[in-house]
């Protein structure tokens, strides 16, 4: 009976870091997407729509952060920015629905939240990997 030697921690961990790193970033460029639609629409133009899509778009890659940190705990690292991309996830849809309800006082600081958690976790994705 013969034993393979266990693959090291940060060996296993560099997908899923990879995984995490680009997940954060296409969270990142959805955001500047969802500020420039909402720029035109405090500007007047007719760009609900497109926001809304970016919204979408919005749910879709945060929830992929979610799961990337996920993984990347399962793999060995640290769990925290699973909970940190987990509320940032959730905070989306909380946005969604201030935002059909009209309600800009809680819409627009609600924004900005998601867009500290997201750069958080894009910032620890990338520092971790060169550390």
């Amino acid at each position: 009976m013969t034993r393979t030697a266990p693959t090291p921690a940060a060996s296993r961990t560099v997908p899923a870091g990879r995984f995490v790193q680009g997940a954060a970033v296409v969270s990142l460029l959805v955001l500047v997407w969802q500020f420039a639609t909402a720029g035109r629409i405090i500007s007047g133009a007719q760009a609900a729509g497109i926001h809304g899509a970016g919204a979408i778009a919005l749910h879709i890659t945060t929830g992929l952060l979610a799961v990337a940190t996920l993984l990347h705990a399962r793999a060995g690292g640290a769990r925290w920015p699973v909970v940190v991309a987990v509320l940032v996830f959730v905070c989306t849809f909380v946005q969604a629905a201030l935002g059909d309800a009209g309600v800009m006082t809680a819409h627009v600081p609600g924004a900005l939240v998601l867009t500290v958690g997201t750069v958080w976790l894009t910032a620890w994705a990338f520092r971790r990997q060169a550390g």
